[in-house]
């Protein structure tokens, strides 16, 4: 019998879910469901040992109505509006006080944590480890007190934004077949942003920022570069994904992507297709691994966010994912890195602890 790995994740959206009752029906984390990719139960059946539980923010209801959040092949490119960093903190505020209430009920199955040695210990005991992610900067404000506010409250991972415009910067927006140079770069608020995140040892994570944003963090950061969950665009060519000169610089700064299983950035032609086989989700497996090594890549689901391939389903599925790596010729070296061992040490990096 093969060894279990356990799996780590760059990212899912699975605390939008729970806050919102009509995405996820109410539903508790700690009992499983129907509804959605993630619970507890079924981590536990999938080996899932935590992740990054990104905060997305949905448009304001009192906003004209904004893009949805996944494209199926488009040569349009549109950005949602940008969102009030009024209407942005209560929501951030919420939805991580949420996050710390799913920790108070349960501390022995569930735990935010703060350290590369946190997380080694939670995998260790058997206790899912969550990563407190802002996907967005728009609760940020420019003098970069809540910032500090933020972090002492646990954050340790931001996204600059999501697809659409910030004080900070500008996302790109969702399309097929054309690049991620889609706008300016980084505001000086957004260069600022960075600097503070390096100071205070927060991860900056590149997935959804436009391609002159990404050169622009590549220039200030002196941490190594993220995308949490992203694909290669040279198989995909959705603007959320990253070309190879982009990859070739999240290797030079020992950096890492994790692969995302949103079908509309693995499939050729971008189309939402949950019957897409696992074998694509592989395919981008292999060449991020040949193009950036194999300490650089892992994984960033987007449960909870994305149309998946029916063939994993949920967090069940993983299992099937890591057979078919296997299968693949991943050894259990390989394997581990890819599951959990990668992440680790990008945010002992980061992060700057033992």
């Amino acid at each position: 019998m093969s060894e279990t790995i356990p799996f780590f994740d760059g990212h899912n959206d699975t605390l939008l879910h729970l806050h919102f009752p009509d995405r996820g029906g109410g539903r508790s984390f700690f009992e499983r469901s129907d509804h959605g990719h993630l619970d507890l139960p079924r981590a536990r059946e999938g080996g899932f040992g935590g992740g990054f539980f990104a905060i997305h923010l949905p448009p304001d209801p009192t906003a004209p109505p904004a893009a949805a959040s996944e494209a199926g092949p488009s040569t349009t490119l549109r950005l949602p509006p940008a969102l009030e960093r009024a209407y942005a903190q209560r929501l951030v505020i919420a939805m991580s006080a949420k996050l710390f209430r799913m920790e108070a009920e349960s501390p022995d199955q569930f735990h935010v944590v703060k350290s590369a040695s946190e997380i080694e210990q939670c995998l260790e005991k058997g206790v899912l480890a969550a990563i407190l992610h802002f996907e967005g900067a728009e609760s940020i404000d420019p003098e970069m007190e809540s910032l500090e506010v933020f972090y002492r409250a646990g954050l340790r991972s931001l996204g600059i934004v999501w697809s659409r415009p910030n004080l900070f910067a500008e996302g790109v927006p969702f399309g097929f077949a054309h690049s991620p140079d889609t706008g300016p770069g980084l505001t000086d608020a957004g260069k600022a942003l960075v600097r503070a995140c390096n100071r205070l040892g927060i991860m900056v994570d590149v997935s959804h920022l436009n391609e002159k944003g990404f050169w622009d963090v590549a220039a200030l950061s002196d941490a190594p570069i993220v995308a949490s969950h992203s694909n290669a665009h040279a198989l995909c060519p959705a603007t959320r994904n990253l070309t190879d000169r982009q990859l070739d610089a999240i290797a030079e700064t020992h950096g890492m992507v994790g692969v995302n299983f949103s079908v509309t950035f693995l499939r050729d032609d971008g189309a939402r297709d949950p019957h897409t086989p696992i074998s694509v989700v592989v395919r981008h497996v292999d060449y991020l691994v040949n193009r950036i090594g194999i300490d650089c890549v892992g994984f960033g689901s987007d449960f909870d966010g994305a149309t998946i391939p029916q063939e994993i389903g949920d967090v069940t599925g993983l299992p099937r994912l890591v057979a078919a790596l296997r299968e693949r010729g991943y050894d259990t070296a390989a394997l581990r890195k890819l599951a959990h061992e990668n992440w680790i040490r990008v945010l002992r990096e980061t992060w700057r602890d033992a």
